[in-house]
């Protein structure tokens, strides 16, 4: 244990075997389905809140915010970009794949690729919580969509799929996106309703 940085030690924290039914949970929570109602219930409080022209706009941004996010998380994964650009950023593989932690980790599914530096799902979850939250400005709504992505976030650790780094660069890199498809959103509504 005292060979493992910090970043190791904390995921082996966080990262236990909760049995079957958290494992269902968890793969559930980090699954596509199980939000469908909740992307859903944004599109309708944006369409009630500003009308079909406005959903438009937000529709196309959300879709750029998560399309931008996950292309530049797998291109971390897959190219080794962080370690041209931070010199002392290993190019690491997921924790079930990792010979420092992966007999330690408690593991659900061994159906990923080996890479998770930066974390697409810490990523798009962020950038659709960022950019729909500076659109609705309710602060229930915030500090909901907040939670949910932390939930999100720490079903990845769970999982094994990636380390706590992992998950605040790709949470960086979520927040990044999002505020920039705000700004477009707002040009691209004034736009819309201008027309």
């Amino acid at each position: 244990m005292n060979e493992l940085n910090i970043d190791e030690r904390l995921f082996l924290w966080l990262n236990f075997d909760g049995g079957a039914v958290l494992d269902s949970i968890m793969s559930a929570i980090s699954g596509v389905v199980m939000w469908l109602p909740l992307y859903l219930f944004i599109a309708w409080v944006v369409l009630r809140k500003y009308g079909w022209k406005s959903l438009i706009a937000f529709l196309v941004c959300l879709a750029l915010a998560m399309g931008f996010a996950d292309m530049l998380c797998g291109i971390f994964k897959h190219t080794g970009l962080l370690k041209s650009v931070w010199a002392d950023f290993p190019a690491r593989h997921r924790p079930m794949f990792d010979i420092a932690v992966r007999d330690l980790a408690h593991v659900v599914s061994y159906a990923h690729g080996p890479y998770g530096t930066v974390s697409a799902h810490a990523a798009t979850t962020a950038a659709m919580a960022v950019l729909s939250a500076l659109v609705l400005r309710k602060r229930w709504y915030s500090l909901t969509i907040a939670f949910i992505v932390l939930l999100i976030s720490y079903s990845r650790i769970y999982l094994a799929c990636h380390f706590p780094q992992d998950i605040l660069l790709g949470l960086a890199v979520g927040l990044i996106s999002g505020g920039a498809m705000y700004l477009l959103w707002r040009k691209l509504d004034n736009l819309l309703k201008n027309s």
